[in-house]
């Protein structure tokens, strides 16, 4: 691996068709027993094309068809497959493609001003978002909620300031947060709560931010990766769950990012294409994505640049107008 560049590591090509056989040649009983991923899986795929330069791999007429269909006429918002009832994860995974496409006019104003009505109807009194109308609460459900508002450019205080009050509640002794009040710390979780201070223009309102650094940075493992708890083995996917946490905190620096590369690029399936949790074992999309948005965060692999707050390019949230507006 020393004999060559990083950047000349990362099998595009590969990577390419892996994502595009996995939507064109659906042949595994897995896929048909996963239409509770499929609109997260779009996201994945699609946003890993884009950080790749290979945004044409699928026609944006047919992705973005498939994106309204999954629309819920009854409740706003989008399931995760056709004919599945919203939930915030998957209407969330929509807005973000057809914001990557630029194809947020798709939506008719009826089904726009529905989903807004959807996802504002989840929030709860103490700031929290429910998933869907059975009632999970978690930080990522208020991270999501925050984000699609802000592609919508629906944002306003009644809505952000009980959703970074919640999320304050969620910060532990140890600086980093759980998914709820006096929750288990976990990185993940770091990532929805700064997300949604970004977003929301509170990070200045974090508590003890030099412990939370300390503890993002105590993730990597000896092997170079990094894990989402203390004792925990290293994945890849915390290659963006730490590494946007500390972007967002202008801390990057805080982690050998070489080992890390070289962790990830060890990662890769060199036959297939397809990235795994960690070397040696089997691929999937989701860990795809998220090593090569870490990689982008390092400025490897000649990636589009990803924004650590929103996980979409740079190029593309721009256009996003930030809060308050």
């Amino acid at each position: 691996m020393n004999e060559h560049n990083d950047d000349e590591l990362l099998l595009v090509e590969k990577h390419t068709n892996y994502i595009k056989d996995l939507f064109r040649k659906p042949v595994y009983l897995e896929h048909w027993m996963a239409d509770h991923l499929k609109m997260n899986a779009l996201y994945w795929g699609i946003c890993a094309l884009f950080l790749m330069h290979q945004e044409d791999a699928f026609k944006k007429e047919d992705v973005v068809s498939f994106i309204i269909k999954c629309y819920d006429n009854k409740y706003g918002g989008f399931g995760s497959a056709p004919r599945h009832e919203a939930h915030i994860l998957s209407t969330l995974s929509a807005l973000q493609v057809l914001k990557l496409y630029d194809s947020l006019d798709a939506l008719s104003k009826e089904q726009k001003d529905k989903t807004i009505s959807f996802i504002k109807s989840l929030q709860l009194s103490d700031g929290s978002f429910e998933g869907d109308r059975f009632g999970e609460v978690d930080t990522r459900f208020v991270y999501t909620a925050i984000q699609s508002l802000a592609i919508l450019e629906e944002l306003d205080k009644s809505i952000v300031d009980p959703a970074v009050d919640f999320i304050l509640k969620c910060q532990n002794f140890d600086g980093c947060f759980g998914m709820v009040p006096g929750a288990e710390s976990h990185a993940a979780q770091a990532f929805t709560c700064l997300g949604t201070l970004a977003i929301c223009n509170s990070l200045n309102k974090i508590k003890n931010p030099e412990a939370l650094e300390w503890w993002l940075s105590d993730r990597q493992t000896a092997s170079g990766g990094l894990n989402g708890r203390p004792e925990k083995l290293p994945d890849v996917c915390y290659s963006w769950w730490v590494l946007s946490c500390l972007s967002i905190l202008k801390k990057l620096d805080y982690i050998d990012a070489e080992s890390l590369v070289k962790f990830i690029l060890r990662a890769q399936n060199s036959e297939t294409g397809g990235i795994a949790d960690r070397p040696g074992n089997e691929c999937d999309v989701y860990h795809t994505f998220f090593g090569m948005a870490g990689l982008s965060l390092m400025k490897k692999g000649d990636l589009l640049l990803i924004d650590p707050i929103y996980g979409l390019p740079t190029n593309v949230t721009k256009t996003i107008k930030k809060y308050p507006y």
